[in-house]
């Protein structure tokens, strides 16, 4: 099979993309033609601008056309299970999708690779059982974060948010509960302490993202202000799920607390990797390939 090169292109190329809106940022797209030029695979792999209302016509349609795969982003993740022949358990205990695979009934089987993309930069080496975590945010990113941290055994893992409802809804929707998962708002008295205890601080809101014309998505660069991060104790590793900037501003304080950090860009690649592997049923794929080049497309 012929290396995929937008120049040799064919009438037998076969589809693979990414579904969002808006989706014209995404790093999908380089991450994944650069392994599948290097697994010599004739897919070519693009990122797909849909609004809510064409969601369905174009998850259809899609199907229709041998397509091999795809991946669902933003605002679609959740909407997009109603539009899948099977979902897997993973997907059903995240509520939500990022990767559909093409069934043998023109349809679609949903799965979730999130879990595992959040999983993976942490390391295995690394033990973590009866540490304690700390969450920001309580969306649906914090859903699939929190479903990864349940399989390392913490002994405590504290969700911070702005409003106690959602964050107790999002604890109850569980199907397991678990006593040691605390919430809290940002504004509680004990937010220091918690801050002071962690061994891990995961960022799942938007704070500190860059739009597409390089400024930040909202007013405030640092989750929860600055001064709270005070009490941050050397060691403690941070864990940002924004990729851009490289590092953002909380990531920056942090190393220079002493911190260890780690941005979102590795988790897109992990997650990308575990759908291409879903899409292909090739093991082994070239991550190396795929990390080199996201890095050298926002270097430039």
């Amino acid at each position: 099979m012929k290396e995929t090169k937008f120049s040799s292109i064919t009438g037998k190329t076969s589809l693979v993309g990414v579904i969002g809106d808006p989706i014209s940022h995404s790093l999908s797209p380089v991450i994944q033609n650069a392994a599948l030029h290097k697994m010599n695979l004739d897919w070519c792999y693009l990122a797909i601008p849909c609004k809510p209302d064409n969601l369905e016509s174009i998850i259809k349609c899609l199907s229709k056309i041998n397509c091999k795969g795809l991946n669902i982003t933003i605002p679609h993740k959740t909407n997009a299970l109603k539009f899948c022949n099977h979902v897997s358990e993973i997907a059903t205990k995240v509520g939500a999708i990022n990767t559909l695979i093409p069934d043998n009934d023109d349809g679609w089987i949903g799965t979730n690779t999130d879990v595992e993309g959040f999983l993976k930069p942490l390391g295995l080496e690394k033990n973590w059982e009866s540490r304690n975590a700390v969450i920001l945010g309580n969306g649906g990113s914090a859903r699939a974060v929190l479903l990864g941290l349940e399989k390392l055994k913490l002994a405590e893992i504290a969700i911070i948010g702005r409003k106690e409802t959602s964050i107790t809804n999002l604890i109850n929707s569980l199907t397991s509960p678990n006593g040691n998962i605390k919430g809290l708002t940002q504004d509680s008295l004990q937010l220091n302490e918690y801050i002071k205890n962690a061994d891990l601080i995961i960022n799942t809101t938007p704070i500190g993202m860059l739009q597409t014309n390089n400024t930040s998505c909202i007013d405030s660069e640092i989750p929860f202000g600055e001064k709270i991060w005070d009490n941050l104790k050397p060691k403690t590793t941070l864990y940002d799920l924004i990729y851009n900037p490289r590092p953002t501003k909380w990531l920056e304080i942090g190393k220079e607390k002493g911190c260890i950090p780690i941005d979102g860009l590795e988790m897109l690649i992990q997650q990308g990797a575990a759908s291409l592997r879903l899409w292909s049923g090739i093991e082994e794929i070239p991550i190396d390939i795929m990390r080199k080049s996201a890095k050298d497309h926002l270097l430039n």
